[in-house]
């Protein structure tokens, strides 16, 4: 099941992505909640009847997918969302050596201010950076409290799935001399289009990830390919901190950022970026200036 916040008409809904079409989920379902991030945290008693509507096929309530704005699944996240920085050996040794590679998880995070949508554009920012780069993600949602998960039990935590690119301005960091500056540009956290529910992911270690800048592919690789896995982030991450419905962990991006390039290729005015991930779909953005 793929599940999108949308825009119709003047009304912000929850729907559920069947095709070119959508179901408008506050119609069709009684006392539906509101947001995306209040189904989450109601947990899974909604599925059984989106499933019904599934089964009877019915096109009552369903609108065009291309009559309706899509928005960022999780317009405004509660907090600061979770990133994983080096996850992939590739993208840790671009960036400097082999003596790089993490040997336990790096976190950092994006202020809720950087999340935008499918479509929307990414700042160019240049009054305060000149070296923007894009970095293409999977990234986790998660679906219940908890705390001090233990590894074997941390996919039970998992809501679903979406598409990340974590916007960085690769100068702030240098000069900064750590990530949350860089990181959380207004516009630097597209997001989307949808949340695929973990059931309709058989395996989220082995999904094909590529970014294409104008067309162009500048990552391409596989989950496969991730030092830490999933579980492993989630359960070191909740070590004495609490992870929350609705929290978003980005699991780190793979080799073909502009910086890894001789020359760099940074982000400019016009450059349209497209991360597509295997099940998920393609989340697509254009930088304005």
């Amino acid at each position: 099941m793929k599940f999108a916040t949308v825009q119709i008409d003047d009304r912000v809904t929850i729907a559920l992505v069947l095709g070119d079409k959508l179901l408008d989920l506050q119609t069709a379902i009684n006392q539906f909640p509101a947001t995306m991030l209040e189904f989450i945290q109601q947990g899974e008693q909604f599925l059984d009847r989106i499933n019904q509507f599934i089964e009877e096929g019915s096109q009552e309530y369903t609108v065009r997918l291309d009559e309706v704005r899509i928005l960022a699944p999780i317009p405004r996240p509660t907090k600061n969302i979770f990133c994983v920085g080096k996850n992939y050996a590739a993208h840790a040794i671009e960036l400097g050596s082999e003596a790089d590679i993490p040997k336990a998880p790096m976190y950092f995070s994006k202020t809720p201010t950087t999340v935008i949508g499918q479509g929307d554009d990414i700042p160019l920012h240049e009054n305060v950076t000149d070296s923007l780069d894009y970095e293409g993600e999977l990234a986790v949602i998660i679906g219940k409290k908890g705390s001090g998960i233990q590894r074997d039990d941390a996919l039970d935590y998992v809501f679903g799935y979406t598409i990340l690119n974590d916007v960085t301005a690769r100068d702030l960091q240098k000069r900064h001399q750590q990530f949350l500056l860089g990181k959380s540009l207004d516009g630097s956290c597209p997001m989307g289009p949808y949340i695929v529910h973990k059931s309709a992911i058989d395996n989220p270690h082995d999904l094909k990830i590529e970014t294409k800048v104008n067309g162009e592919v500048r990552q391409s690789a596989t989950t496969t390919q991730f030092i830490f896995d999933i579980p492993e982030l989630i359960s070191v991450l909740s070590q004495g901190m609490t992870l929350e419905p609705g929290d978003i962990i980005a699991t780190g991006t793979p080799a073909g950022v502009g910086m890894g390039f001789t020359p760099p290729k940074f982000l400019k005015t016009g450059d349209h970026v497209e991360v597509t991930i295997e099940n998920i779909g393609t989340l697509a953005n254009t930088v304005k200036q």
